[in-house]
């Protein structure tokens, strides 16, 4: 078995504001380490299934087009988290729900910990938009730190 500071760092990234306060509060907190900086993206958007079912598109163009958004957005990410003091590389994938793929993710790799940023939604909001950083605590089986946004002036 890996020892815990072998095993890089999940670090999921949306290309958010939230994502990337995620980023530099874990730099604070875990100090510098390998990570990786995971985008996942959806196998089809809701107005791409819509065309799939209704034009002439390849099987994967949009999967395609997808994965490739992803890892530019998960790049971009990396950078991030390189300026932040961290050794990441970038990765991308395509799996829905979305938090499935990131427990997946974080199985493969056997990360010690799992860093997600949150919107901070409530109440309503989080019951009809779900919670990403919830599903994925819930599923991982593996410490999740969750960065919550700032707090608004008062």
């Amino acid at each position: 078995m890996t020892s815990t500071n072998d095993s890089p760092i999940l670090i999921c990234y949306d290309g958010s504001d939230d994502a990337a306060r995620a980023i530099t509060t874990a730099a604070t907190l875990l100090g510098p380490r390998r990570a990786v900086v995971l985008d996942i993206a959806p196998p089809l958007t809701g107005a791409e299934s819509v065309a799939a079912v209704s034009s002439v598109v390849p099987g994967s163009a949009f999967e395609d087009l997808n994965v490739t958004e992803a890892d530019e957005v998960a790049t971009q990410g990396a950078d991030i988290a390189r300026s932040a003091g961290f050794d990441a590389e970038a990765r991308a994938a395509v799996m829905a729900p979305t938090w499935q793929g990131i427990v997946d993710v974080a199985d493969e790799l056997d990360t010690p910990v799992i860093v997600i940023g949150s919107r901070g939604l409530s109440g309503l909001r989080e019951i009809v938009d779900g919670s990403l950083s919830h599903q994925v605590a819930e599923h991982a089986g593996r410490p999740v730190l969750i960065v919550p946004p700032p707090h608004a002036e008062r």
